[in-house]
């Protein structure tokens, strides 16, 4: 048999937010005899040893913040000139995909898939300026476009939606179904005896509004004490979130766990999931938290999509912040009555294996 057929995927960095995850999820449940990936990237990241363990190269140019934009578009071309080889470059770096797949088609890649993870760009108004004036380069640059959801294509692919395929945020859902022994191990290791445990898992970047978060949460310890907030991530404003934490007293009832490779036991220990963020694509922590029989407060910025029909989701305005305390006060700490989901998300096409032979196949049929 030849040589497995070698994806590019351009990423900033390989660690553990959304988008990561399903590569990682993908790359370990495909056929690695007949499809590899390799990254381009520009930061270390905490996946790059396993994707070098798994067959993957890991390429790294810097990043456009670092050099700026002359100096990236020059690497960017360099790069591609020199690994024209690839048949496929899949990127998901949202608007800035714009620059990365016009070097790949300059340098002659056949194949330029855009995918889109999001509903709405990060930074200032000079950040989002230039990231819509470049990412006007997405529709004559890519030949394929991908989304997680229909709300991440209307966003990315103005006027084209309608050609993007959605490529479901698929996961182990077997390793994420409810056990009320892991359950007992997490909340032993985290000092959680009777508490009601609130968690939120995302990266501290003012999409997923940590600040209105703790808001929520201050308000509802006043109603119950014994309740503890659990934050799962790291980031930019893990500072200013850390600050708002001691300034409204709640040290001892905030717990900042860091990033964890481990959220499918975290999630056991929680009692509800409270995610109050801004824009999202469609999150893989969603998805991930219904196969573990979670309760999950959302805001009603996130795609409908999201909700499996575990009856397990509820969406809340962000202008409301006595329904999203009142909506927590009515969850019970379901503890070991906890619904087993992860035939649900099997049936709405979110089981990675399905994901993974779904694009497995259209790798191999469209590299003919």
């Amino acid at each position: 048999m030849g040589s497995p057929l070698r994806i590019l995927h351009v990423v900033v960095n390989m660690n553990r937010g959304g988008a990561e995850t399903l590569i990682m999820n993908l790359y370990r449940n495909i056929d690695r005899s007949k499809v590899q990936f390799d990254f381009l990237t520009c930061k270390e990241g905490v996946f790059d040893s396993e994707i070098l363990k798994m067959g993957g190269n890991v390429h790294r140019i810097p990043y456009i913040s670092d050099v700026g934009h002359f100096k990236y578009v020059n690497e960017l071309d360099h790069f591609f000139s020199a690994n024209n080889q690839y048949k496929i470059v899949h990127s998901h770096m949202d608007k800035m995909t714009g620059l990365v797949l016009r070097s790949a088609k300059r340098a002659g890649i056949p194949i330029r898939i855009s995918h889109s993870h999001n509903t709405s760009s990060e930074g200032g108004f000079a950040a989002r300026v230039y990231k819509w004036y470049i990412g006007k380069y997405i529709l004559t640059s890519a030949t394929n476009l991908f989304a997680c959801s229909n709300k991440a294509a209307d966003w990315l692919f103005t006027g084209k939606s309608n050609s993007a395929k959605i490529l479901k945020n698929g996961i182990e859902s077997e390793k994420f179904a409810y056990s009320p022994k892991i359950r007992k191990e997490i909340r032993e290791e985290l000092n959680l005896t009777n508490q009601f445990v609130i968690g939120h898992i995302g990266r501290f970047a003012h999409q997923k509004n940590h600040h209105f978060l703790i808001e929520i949460f201050s308000n509802f310890s006043q109603i119950n004490n014994d309740s503890v907030l659990i934050l799962v991530g790291d980031g930019p404003l893990r500072v200013d979130i850390e600050k708002q934490v001691r300034d409204l007293n709640l040290v001892d009832k905030v717990k900042f766990v860091g990033i964890r490779s481990d959220i499918h036991r975290l999630l056991q220990a929680f009692d509800v999931l409270v995610f109050p963020s801004l824009h999202e694509g469609l999150p893989v922590s969603l998805i991930e938290a219904q196969g573990a029989g979670l309760p999950c407060l959302i805001s009603d910025n996130i795609s409908q999509e999201v909700d499996l029909g575990c009856n397990l989701v509820d969406f809340i305005p962000l202008t409301d912040l006595k329904q999203w305390v009142q909506k927590i006060k009515g969850i019970e700490p379901i503890g070991f009555n906890r619904r087993i989901a992860s035939n649900s998300i099997s049936i709405q096409g979110y089981d990675i294996k399905e994901t993974a032979g779904n694009i497995e196949e259209f790798y191999l049929s469209i590299s003919g």
